[in-house]
């Protein structure tokens, strides 16, 4: 089969649905499919064009053997009109790119953005190909429960897209149980449409390692206890707990918070640790896949937070996959599906999100029992090498999409097909 993948961000930059798309990509390709991509020049999370792709209005290039085609948008960050704008550039921009793409045999969107639903549509209308939807996150159901945008037209509107877009995808995946289960339940998507691939990690890469001394040197942290929190500094995330946490702790002197990472908070988090004259706070700048493993090597705790809210307790944060398969041991504010998971896995404590307080007591009581927090780390470990390894998910998601491709295909009110044939497992929980 020969895919094309539409979405706004993609390798080289970092972030969960970069990687989610670029080890789709690997397995399909090593799977034997045909893959294509369709994306923006890089600008994410800063919200500027990477230097060496300013100037252009569309470049074809190849990626591990694969074609990419690349046009301009209007970049920007945030959860503002300025980040709407540039939502609504690349939906108009990437037509150009598709009409340079060749014909797939399905086309993939990845949302957010939401609006990317309309040229993958329109595409899919030109080519007569399924169109796939894939759904990380509940927008504009977030962005609403979270208050970046209030009740009126604007959010009425978005929610009339939605629809729309639903209804008119072939297959609608989802990345969390959270968002299927409110796919199934509340947005009367179809069963038979809905199919199941949620975040993975490499545990090649990523491993429990010793410490990375020279690392630890370079950064001044030797001898200290280092607390990771590693990944986007975006409001979702509600990263701000961990500071108050910080401030808790910063008489114990051998505790030290590193935040490895960016995002459109960062400026206001580290204008915050000023403030609070936090000593044992650094902020570093985000760093290649490659060497994340060395600063998960260094830390003895991971910290992973979400915002207080009823969207969010359907989420599962892809940086807790990184921890875990390193080996390290998770303090997770939050509640929901990843607090589920992290008791399924044994992999740490989990808190109620926007609690500083419990959130610092976790953190001191992990560093007070070593060995436990060992323990927790090789369970976590565990659970991702036996569930959420990227080439057991994609070919699983493979298998739904193959069965979900046969059935579309029946006549309808063809019921002589056994059940059996659509069975395929919609988790690897």
């Amino acid at each position: 089969m020969k895919f094309l993948i539409l979405s706004q961000f993609f390798a080289p930059e970092i972030g969960a649905s970069q990687v989610r798309l670029t080890y789709l990509c690997r397995e399909l390709a090593a799977a034997g499919h045909e893959v294509e991509i369709v994306t923006a020049m890089p600008h994410h999370p800063a919200g500027r064009i990477f230097p060496a792709y300013r100037g252009r209005f569309y470049l074809k290039e190849e990626w591990e053997g694969l074609t990419i085609h690349r046009v301009w948008l209007y970049a920007a960050s945030g959860s503002n009109l300025k980040r709407l704008l540039s939502y609504a550039s690349f939906c108009l921009t990437c037509l150009w790119a598709l009409a340079h793409a060749s014909k797939p045999d399905y086309i993939f969107v990845d949302s957010p953005p939401l609006f990317l639903g309309v040229p993958g549509w329109i595409a899919a209308k030109c080519w007569d190909v399924p169109l796939v939807f894939n759904v990380a996150d509940l927008w504009p159901d977030s962005v609403r429960d979270l208050g970046v945008m209030r009740d009126g037209l604007m959010v009425d509107l978005a929610y009339r897209l939605e629809r729309w877009i639903y209804r008119n995808s072939n297959i609608v995946t989802a990345v969390t149980e959270g968002i299927r289960d409110s796919l199934l339940k509340i947005k009367g998507v179809p069963p038979e449409k809905v199919l199941f691939l949620p975040n993975g990690v490499d545990t090649t890469l990523l491993r429990p390692s010793p410490p990375d001394e020279a690392l630890k040197n370079k950064l001044g942290l030797a001898q200290k206890k280092i607390i990771l929190y590693a990944g986007n500094h975006g409001y979702a995330g509600a990263v701000e707990q961990i500071l108050y946490a910080a401030q808790i702790l910063r008489d114990e002197r051998s505790i030290h918070f590193l935040f490895v990472g960016e995002g459109p908070e960062k400026q206001k988090l580290t204008r915050m640790a000023a403030d609070l004259e936090l000593n044992n706070v650094t902020f570093h700048d985000q760093v290649p896949l490659e060497t994340v493993p060395a600063y998960v090597s260094i830390s003895d705790a991971a910290v992973v937070t979400l915002r207080k809210s009823q969207v969010m307790a359907g989420a599962r944060p892809a940086k807790a996959f990184v921890m875990m398969a390193g080996g390290k041991p998770i303090v997770l504010a939050a509640e929901g599906e990843a607090a589920r998971l992290i008791h399924a896995a044994g992999a740490g404590i989990v808190v109620p999100p926007e609690d500083h307080v419990a959130l610092a007591s976790a953190i001191r009581t992990l560093l007070q029992y070593p060995d436990i927090a060992a323990e927790m780390g090789a369970c976590g470990r565990k659970f991702v090498v036996s569930n959420f390894q990227w080439s057991s998910l994609v070919r699983n998601w493979i298998a739904q999409l193959t069965a979900a491709s046969v059935l579309a295909a029946r006549p309808k009110g063809d019921l002589t097909h056994a059940e059996g044939e659509t069975s395929t497992p919609l988790s690897n929980d």
